[in-house]
């Protein structure tokens, strides 16, 4: 067959082109394990990535100016991420866990007063005045100012004087109060 002049060539060409490439590329991935849809919804499924809180909460410890404290993985929780940020000059340090009900529970802990925490939790564009504390709650032998956002992200925040701890979780109270109750009890740790 001769090729077509090139001012003949459309779309449906390029379509009927790019299909066999787009069927090796799959064929790739699925023979390699390394794809998933994530139907199961489970937390401790092992295609979400595992993260080392005790490591980098150690890290952490040597590096923040203040003092970081570890709690302990809830059984059936599974650590998947974690990070170092900056608020105004404050550093944070956040770590991250998929709770046994399957919702994301996040543990921030910084120098930076309440005041600018609560947008940095609160996320996007918001103010401190933007989200107003919904009340009071106690977890672990400490008092936790509660916040919510219009979006329903829940967190709560504790003073320990050098350093506020954030809980935020858009899943249920239980999950946060779990890691709330676990921090407060805890020592900090060696810098």
């Amino acid at each position: 067959m001769a090729d077509k002049p090139r001012i003949l060539i459309n779309g449906k060409d390029m379509f009927w082109s790019l299909v066999p490439l787009l069927a090796l590329i799959a064929l790739v991935a699925i023979a390699s394990g390394n794809c998933s849809v994530g139907l199961n919804q489970d937390p401790a499924d092992n295609k979400v990535p595992a993260f080392d809180v005790v490591t980098a909460l150690d890290a952490d410890a040597r590096q923040m100016p203040f003092p970081i404290r570890r709690p302990p993985t809830p059984e059936g929780w599974k650590p998947n991420s974690g990070s170092s940020d900056a608020i105004e000059g404050h550093r944070v340090s956040t770590v991250g866990w998929l709770s046994a009900s399957g919702a994301y529970v996040q543990l921030s802990q910084t120098d930076a007063s309440e005041d600018l925490l609560v947008p940095y939790l609160g996320g996007g564009d918001t103010k401190y005045g933007d989200i107003g504390a919904t009340g009071t709650r106690e977890a672990g032998g400490r008092q936790w100012v509660t916040y919510e956002t219009a979006e329903g992200k829940k967190f709560w925040i504790t003073d320990f004087g050098n350093v506020r701890v954030g809980v935020l979780s858009r899943g249920p109270d239980a999950d946060i109060e779990t890691i709330a109750a676990s921090v407060a009890k805890q020592q900090p740790l060696d810098a």
